[in-house]
């Protein structure tokens, strides 16, 4: 099936290093979409919720997700999310470095749509993005994107 409109992927991280490699795997997939990255949960939730300087911005089809940024966690943004009811069916996917048991379930309790480790060798790394690509942005069908 090919798309004619691009994927619009909100990438929340502030680590340069992952941000930048999380976009050279997107950015080389099959699939035509637009990545923008937020470096803090302040700016991702202003982003979603269109508030200045963001009110032209075209609405994320996906969302994936650092638990560890500053301003505002990636939990609380989760929570906010499932709490505005035009952005609330987003899909949010966790990519954190924590594999801690306490935040994978309050992730899900929060409405992460799924959550995975980001794995220490670059090209488990790798992997996992290329899974992401192939599972989020191929076989799955997104919810229509809120203008």
């Amino acid at each position: 099936m090919q798309r004619f409109k691009p994927i619009e992927i909100l990438l929340v991280d502030d680590d340069p290093a992952h941000v930048r490699l999380t976009m050279e795997v997107i950015k080389g997939c099959k699939i035509n979409n637009n990545v923008t990255v937020m470096r803090n949960g302040e700016e991702a939730l202003n982003f979603l919720f269109k508030r200045p300087p963001f009110e032209d911005r075209a609405m994320p089809d996906l969302i994936m997700l650092d638990l560890n940024i500053p301003k505002k966690s990636g939990l609380e943004v989760i929570k906010e999310i499932r709490q505005g009811p035009e952005i609330k069916n987003l899909p949010v996917i966790v990519l954190t470095t924590s594999d801690d048991a306490k935040d994978i379930e309050t992730a899900y309790k929060l409405g992460a749509n799924c959550y995975i480790t980001k794995p220490v060798d670059l090209n488990q790394f790798i992997n996992v993005i290329n899974c992401i690509e192939e599972f989020w942005l191929t076989i799955v069908k997104l919810p229509t994107r809120v203008q």
